[in-house]
């Protein structure tokens, strides 16, 4: 048996291919499993160079290692994280991380956490810095049912309803690729979805107009679902770009007009040079 004087100070490991080096007395402060593995206690693999094998991930062990010199330490900010740290406490068997952790873990589980977050605006100024600032394509859908000039058709309210709906569903899917952004600002529009690229409207689908019944004028709100859908899949050119393309503003933009010019192509050749040039854009 070597006396203590003899026992090496330091150690060196090889955790699941990641290269720790430290002392033995930081391995043995606590009592944990490394305290074990470096005490004598329990046999360890070492490769011909000297490193000890331990097989597991090396991604979270320099916290274990900070843990067991200060007795504490930051934890991750992501929770599936604080989750890996845990899983690697509880193999090293230390309890006060593990007890750190799963603390951490639990006043999570109390706070919820949005999935995305949608900028309410009610003023144009705040809705042109936000369009701007952002490096995204960006997708507006103003609401504005209080405007009760005329009265409202059958269907009116649940074709706005399933736009609301849809607007949600498109912003949790593809909220870290667009902007999506929500106008309750007082305007004379109802119900009208809006698309920029780099800051440039690019579409517009207005979903109320008004129809006329015996001696009455109704508000009709429209769910334009198809068209809708086709003006997200065209804002998708318009990600990772930093500077206009002409061609694909003029092919994509809304009624085929770009900086007031207007599309010298009828309503057939306009869709058929917009397909064009998708086709080429897409490959």
């Amino acid at each position: 048996m070597q006396s203590q004087e003899s026992q090496p100070k330091y150690a060196k490991l090889n955790i699941g291919g990641s290269l720790f080096y430290t002392t033995i007395g930081t391995l043995t402060k606590h009592d944990t499993m490394l305290k074990a593995m470096f005490s004598g206690r329990m046999k360890v693999l070492t490769d011909t160079e000297g490193w000890v094998l331990i097989d597991r991930c090396g991604k979270h062990f320099n916290s274990v290692l900070n843990f067991l010199r200060d007795e504490h330490v930051a934890l991750p900010d992501k929770t599936h994280e604080i989750a890996e740290l845990l899983a690697e406490a509880k193999f090293y068997l230390i309890s006060p991380l593990v007890e750190s952790c799963q603390q951490a873990l639990r006043s999570r589980q109390c706070k919820i956490e949005p999935q995305c977050r949608i900028p309410l605006t009610s003023s144009n100024a705040d809705l042109c810095q936000l369009i701007t600032m952002s490096t995204k394509p960006t997708v507006k859908l103003l609401i504005n049912r209080h405007n009760n000039k005329y009265s409202y058709t059958s269907a009116s309210d649940d074709n706005l309803l399933k736009n609301v709906e849809l607007f949600d569903k498109l912003s949790l899917r593809f909220g870290s690729r667009f902007l999506f952004i929500k106008d309750v600002s007082g305007s004379s529009e109802i119900c009208c979805w809006s698309y920029f690229g780099l800051a440039t409207k690019v579409a517009e689908v207005c979903c109320t107009s008004i129809v006329y019944a015996t001696d009455k004028k109704h508000t009709k709100v429209d769910f334009p679902e198809a068209r809708i859908y086709e003006e997200c899949l065209n804002l998708m050119l318009y990600e990772n770009r930093t500077e206009p393309d002409q061609e694909l503003m003029q092919a994509t933009s809304w009624r085929g007009a770009v900086s007031g010019v207007s599309s010298a192509y009828g309503s057939d050749d306009e869709d058929e040079r917009t397909r064009i040039v998708l086709r080429k854009r897409l490959v």
